[in-house]
């Protein structure tokens, strides 16, 4: 019998790995370091995705249930793998919790992590309340709780939401866009003002990037539809004087200084690699590219190949990704092992 294919990590490309394999007949563990499956979308509470509009906990809720339920997927939670010896086809994983696992193949979908906005401190989180980050405001929205400023649980009156906190930032050596944080926030920017029909929503700039089809639907509707106000824009600080927080910056296109007073700043927060990367390609003999994200094999060979053969990748374990195409890369890496895996058993058989 042909050994069970290994999926590490249970977000959303790691689920349609899973399933995609199952889907063929092919046997499946499905490792997951958290007690709960879902990754990202699921743990870290959001709410409406970009750009189906679903909630994330039917849309990557419906995934997890259809992985849990199919007889072809063994799910193994609380545990990362130490090592993994032997060739592609034959493989051998050492698990945290002292079991061993034979594997024909891997595919790692183990997912990103939040920038952490400490690491920007002149943009005031961790020192003022009602600084938050787009996950927090996300969380607001999925549990119910609403639009509120954390310090006393008003209704703001004007919210600034500033871009690349994280991203596109030698400084604090985040050199790469993350490249769904502008869709985001147009996309909250609307559903607070949704929510909050006489809050004043300010998106601050230097670029914007709704790709795609994006543009239209996030990046313009959040204008001309929802009146939510961009400014071209260098943010210096977020101070406060009291009673309201104030950036302080400047107002890039006209050339002059701005000192705005708000009553809540959301950090549209970057994907940074996830931080236990470097256990992971040493557990997996792989490389990662020069950032720390996994690096792709030959990107004209087999979908989602690593650079040791019969390990694939699929998601944003190899940078800033949409959950759509994340699922498109678990689906094709699945292909690619089931592939791979299927050779090695048409070589032994002949």
């Amino acid at each position: 019998m042909t050994r069970p294919i290994l999926v590490v990590g249970a977000g959303p490309a790691g689920l349609a790995a899973a399933h995609s394999l199952a889907s063929v007949g092919q046997r499946v563990i499905l490792l997951e370091k958290e007690q709960r499956l879902g990754g990202a979308p699921i743990l870290s509470g959001y709410a409406r995705l970009v750009p189906s509009g679903e909630w994330a906990r039917d849309a990557i809720g419906g995934m997890v249930s259809r992985v849990e339920s199919h007889p072809l997927v063994s799910i193994r939670k609380g545990c990362t793998v130490e090592s993994m010896t032997g060739d592609r086809g034959e493989f051998s994983a050492r698990l945290s919790d002292g079991l061993t696992l034979d594997a024909a193949a891997a595919i790692l979908a183990t997912g990103f992590t939040h920038f952490d906005s400490v690491n920007k401190p002149e943009w005031g989180f961790g020192t003022y309340p009602d600084v938050v980050t787009t996950t927090q405001v996300e969380q607001m929205m999925s549990t119910g709780q609403g639009i509120r400023c954390p310090s006393d649980g008003r209704k703001p009156e004007r919210v600034a939401i500033l871009l690349c906190v994280g991203s596109r930032d030698r400084q604090i050596g985040r050199e790469w866009c993350s490249k769904i944080c502008c869709t985001v926030s147009c996309n909250i920017a609307m559903e607070i003002r949704e929510e909050l029909p006489d809050c004043h929503v300010y998106i601050y700039y230097m670029d914007i990037r709704t790709f795609g089809l994006y543009e239209t639907k996030y990046y313009w509707q959040s204008q001309e539809e929802y009146k939510v106000k961009y400014i071209k824009a260098r943010i210096a600080e977020v101070t406060s004087n009291g009673e309201k927080l104030i950036v302080k910056g400047e107002d890039t296109l006209v050339k002059r200084p701005i000192t705005i007073p708000f009553d809540m700043v959301v950090h549209a927060i970057g994907m940074d690699p996830n931080v236990d990367n470097k256990r992971i390609a040493s557990a997996f003999g792989i490389e990662l590219e020069p950032h720390g994200f996994i690096a792709k094999g030959n990107a004209y060979g087999s979908l989602g190949e690593t650079s040791r053969a019969g390990v694939f990748v699929a998601g944003a374990a190899t940078g800033p990704e949409t959950i759509d195409d994340s699922i498109a890369q678990g689906n094709a890496a699945a292909m690619a092992a089931f592939a791979l895996v299927n050779q090695a058993s048409v070589a032994v058989a002949a």
